[in-house]
């Protein structure tokens, strides 16, 4: 069996590849941009890596090519001036479908983000709506994988509580008092893994978050307890940092902007879990917050 998977120098799919190898009974095919990218993948002869642009029709159908699953991580929360939610969420999506239509793949995974819709009013939110709705009218049996904040090494998320936790005094946004539901890296990588051991027929959409809702305040503490620290908390104003952020991010033409600072601080709810429908026992919060601080005290 083989799998594709796009955006694979990412926190995601470094920590899918790594189940990959330590599996051993699955061959993957690692999509990324350039051989520096490259350079970070696994060393191990059940990874390939091919070097692709993700809005390169030809070249990923090129890429995929003997794949029977194709599991798309590429996107971004945070525009820059080379790269926006349109090209970077929405059209490198509608790109890897159409490349899925032109070979063998039997299955599209797309990992996607809790709120995700085509009608939010949030760009960020719409764009990956958009995505699902390429990847849900493609054809394709598929199944898509709503997250919440991703925390394991090397993830967005784990690395600012860690920084955040070290200052020892922290001016959160609105106070932190937004509910977050972090799920840990290799459950979702455990997840896509079943979802392609499965191949289930039709369109799956999943909302997987963690096994704790917590408020971002008290699991910066949290991170601050385990690494031995005491921690300080203030707020700062969501209407004060939104501000500022409407301005540079228009005159830098990306950053963090008012449409970033919005999903940071929206609550990550879900009705349902996925976790029991999937038949996957998630790892502790307390578990996870143990790694992330022991893999960032390991590399110092």
């Amino acid at each position: 069996m083989i799998i594709a998977v796009t955006g694979a120098n990412s926190s995601v799919g470094l920590n899918l590849l790594a189940h990959v190898v330590e599996r051993g009974d699955v061959d993957a095919i690692a999509c990324v941009r350039s051989q520096r990218a490259a350079a970070s993948l696994p060393d191990s002869p059940l990874v390939e890596d091919r070097i692709v642009s993700y809005h390169d029709v030809e070249g990923l159908t090129r890429a995929i090519e003997g794949a029977s699953c194709v599991v798309h991580l590429a996107g971004i929360l945070i525009e820059s001036r080379a790269s926006t939610y349109e090209s970077a969420n929405v059209a490198s999506t509608v790109a890897v479908v159409d490349a899925a239509r032109g070979t063998n793949v039997r299955h599209i995974i797309l990992v996607s983000v809790i709120g995700a819709s085509a009608d939010s009013p949030n760009r960020y939110l719409r764009s990956k709506g958009e995505a699902e709705r390429a990847v849900v009218e493609s054809g394709v049996p598929s199944t898509i994988f709503r997250t919440p904040m991703l925390l394991g090494p090397g993830a967005a998320g784990a690395d600012a509580l860690v920084r955040t936790a070290m200052r020892g005094r922290a001016r959160l946004l609105g106070g932190g008092h937004y509910r977050v539901r972090p799920l840990d890296l290799d459950d979702l990588s455990r997840a896509i893994l079943l979802a392609f051991a499965t191949r289930p027929e039709g369109v799956s959409v999943h909302e997987l978050v963690g096994p704790e809702v917590i408020l971002y305040r008290d699991l910066v503490a949290r991170t601050a307890d385990v690494m031995g620290l005491r921690m300080s908390i203030d707020a700062m104003p969501v209407w004060l940092a939104k501000a500022g952020a409407a301005i540079t991010s228009r005159v830098r033409r990306g950053g963090i902007s008012p449409t970033v600072i919005d999903v940071i601080t929206s609550d990550e709810v879900v009705e349902t879990n996925a976790d029991v429908e999937l038949g996957l026992s998630l790892t502790p919060l307390s578990t996870t917050l143990k790694r992330i601080v022991s893999d960032r005290d390991r590399e110092k």
